[in-house]
């Protein structure tokens, strides 16, 4: 099999770490929810817009504190001790200070012309800010850690910490008279908690890893992706409330409150991905369910959140933050805030790509990134003649987007996927019998139920699994939810009504077999799966494999030379009987087999299934369309429990 342990282990804990911090997200949201509630009710269009761009100031800033936090989880998931890991980070908050105190500089230093473009009534609004800053980027650093040692749960709880202080400040200073001043400082206070509130555990004191040169490269691409992704989130808020009224600028801060919504949302995937990507080898990450995953999650939350924002009526809004929220007409302000959530949709699933990428490498995708933020800020100066006018531009400009970062990531699986179905063989392969699903997977839970996952089940099972009786229903049935527990996301992928053969392999068939594309086997293809392509190159010892991978076929190619030698059968999935098959599980067996000689291929039983619509799925055919619905398929795996299901059937005594 082309899957690993390594490689699920993988999948299972970023989705893990997505549900924590999709949790916390979820909490923190409704925390920021109730807090625009809050300050739309008591301070009204005109004081809720002031109140936002204000603290949209402090998110143009946090382009300095997110590349800190991405650095230092980048860096601190690196590295092997905790001795290490906090040095690095120890590197990074000195360096997080002095930014944020330069910062709060800068911002008193022009807080004048600050507030005259931005028309606020008073020049201490900035000042005030300027507090909240200097500790918000050191509070970035420490955040980063958090992430890069996995804390999910710490990381969620802290941005919980930070909504909830903001909310309870605000709430109090403006019971108390003192309106968009008060929500300003308490803005600022609960930036100063939250960092108190993240101090790391001291980890002994030793130098810093990193050296200075590798650390300014890793900041300068941090720094432009950040600095492209706080304009694009940000400048429509600035660049509205100085080109309209002050009425309209809170009606349009009541829009973009969707718009991070779901951006918080899509950020608990990439922070819980991240890291764990970071901190892996090269051979893992490149199984590109991963990104999959990550994307599917992003648009899955995404799609619900507008498709309510759709279907909810317009009183709801005005009722929340009452009557001045209202816009008649058909571009009403659930209809604009529909239209922003599709925005952020397009444009979060642009930041999981380029994140990915940033997770391992320098990725030229940050610089694409910040000239459409540029974009973004001159079509908005050239086209705002209406609220929905600035959205719109923001929508196709993001769509573009999309389609840049992820043309490399076209081009690569569209590459893959013609060397993977490209070559169709004149010959057909030879069917013996037409066999069932439930013999298939019988076959193929044999020759996997040495793994660990099966430990518990193999004393009360392992009659049915090694002597199976396939007229059994209950026997059947029992096999499936075993192997489900390991490959129930493996087996969706196959269509239904796949139909199921025993097929006869001689040495003609194998130029159009390929073997599973995942995993080592991906090094030994170099882009080129026929299994006579990779047994010459395991052959002439042109590969990148580890000695346990030598040993299996080593002993698998023992075992040939015996007169029986027990194997299970070789399972293959392909369109039809002439066109390209590939090793659905086998691989190991097969290769031995061909490395050997082609006599050998008649000690091994061929099970074949056949459909025409193999090419829906990614194990034969790999492409974006086809990730992704496996990637929603590894998700269901997560959620559904399958020993729950075995064991129903366990104690049923039908």
């Amino acid at each position: 099999m082309g899957l690993t342990q390594n490689s699920n282990t993988l999948h299972a804990r970023i989705v893990a770490g997505s549900i924590v911090l999709l949790t916390g997200s979820g909490l923190t949201t409704a925390i920021n929810l109730t807090y625009n509630i809050v300050l739309a009710r008591f301070l009204g269009p005109k004081g809720f817009g002031q109140a936002a761009v204000i603290y949209t100031i402090l998110t143009l800033v946090s382009a300095v504190t997110l590349s800190f936090q991405i650095i230092s989880a980048k860096m601190v998931a690196k590295q092997n001790t905790p001795e290490l890991r906090y040095a690095v980070y120890k590197g990074f908050h000195r360096g997080a200070w002095i930014c944020g105190i330069l910062a709060a500089l800068v911002l008193l230093s022009f807080k004048g012309v600050i507030s005259d473009y931005l028309n606020l009534p008073d020049h201490g609004l900035i000042a005030l800010l300027a507090i909240g800053v200097a500790f918000y980027v050191p509070l970035g650093c420490r955040r980063g850690y958090i992430q890069g040692t996995y804390g999910f749960k710490h990381l969620a709880t802290n941005l919980v910490v930070e909504g909830a202080f903001r909310l309870g400040g605000s709430l109090l200073l403006i019971l108390m008279g003192y309106g968009v001043t008060g929500v300003i400082v308490a803005n600022a206070a609960a930036v100063a908690v939250a960092y108190l509130a993240a101090m790391p555990k001291h980890e002994g004191r030793i130098a810093s890893p990193i050296g200075i040169s590798f650390a300014a490269r890793e900041a300068t691409q941090a720094l432009i992706f950040f600095s492209g992704q706080v304009l694009i989130n940000n400048c429509d808020i600035v660049l509205v409330i100085h080109f309209f009224s002050a009425k309209d600028a809170g009606l349009y801060a009541a829009v973009a409150m969707v718009g991070r919504v779901i951006f918080s949302f899509s950020s608990a995937v990439v922070n819980s991905m991240f890291p764990i990507v970071a901190g892996t080898r090269d051979e893992e990450r490149k199984d590109l369910t991963v990104i999959a995953i990550s994307l599917s999650l992003v648009l899955i939350t995404g799609a619900l959140l507008a498709f309510g924002l759709i279907l909810a009526p317009a009183r709801i809004w005005t009722s929340l933050f009452g009557p001045g929220f209202e816009i008649a007409g058909n571009y009403n302000l659930p209809y604009l805030m529909a239209l922003y959530a599709v925005t952020t949709i397009i444009y979060s699933l642009c930041v999981v790509i380029i994140t990915y990428e940033m997770s391992y490498k320098i990725a030229n995708t940050s610089w694409v990134q910040l000239a459409f933020s540029v974009a973004v800020i001159a079509c908005i100066y050239r086209y705002h003649s209406t609220l929905r006018a600035v959205v719109f531009v923001q929508m196709v400009l993001m769509t573009v987007l999309l389609a840049a970062v992820a043309l490399p990531f076209f081009i690569n699986l569209l590459a893959n996927s013609k060397k993977l179905i490209t070559v169709v063989s004149t010959r057909a392969i030879k069917l013996i019998r037409r066999t069932s699903e439930n013999e298939v997977i019988a076959e193929f839970l044999k020759s996997d139920f040495d793994s660990p996952e099966f430990q518990d089940y193999r004393e009360i099972l392992s009659e049915i699994v090694s002597r199976p009786n396939l007229d059994d229903e209950s026997e059947n049935a029992k096999r499936r939810a075993l192997l489900f527990m390991r490959h129930r996301s493996l087996w969706k992928e196959i269509p239904s009504g796949t139909e199921w053969f025993e097929v006869e392999i001689v040495d003609a068939d194998l130029c159009q077999i390929r073997v599973f594309p995942r995993a080592h086997w991906r090094k030994l293809a170099k882009g080129n799966f026929t299994i006579t392509e990779v047994a010459e190159r395991m052959r002439i010892g042109e590969h990148l494999v580890d000695a346990s991978f030598h040993s299996k076929i080593a002993s698998i190619d023992n075992q040939l030379h015996l007169e029986d030698p027990g194997f299970n059968a070789v399972i293959l999935i392909g369109l039809n009987e002439r066109e390209p098959l590939t090793v659905l599980d086998g691989n190991h067996r097969l290769a031995a087999a061909v490395l050997s000689s082609p006599s050998k291929l008649k000690k091994l039983r061929f099970l074949c299934g056949l459909s025409p619509r193999m090419s829906e799925c990614c194990w034969y055919n790999t492409n974006l369309a086809t990730l992704i619905r496996y990637g929603r398929n590894r998700l269901a795996r997560v959620l559904t429990k399958s020993e729950a299901e075995l064991s129903n059937l366990l104690h049923d005594p039908g």
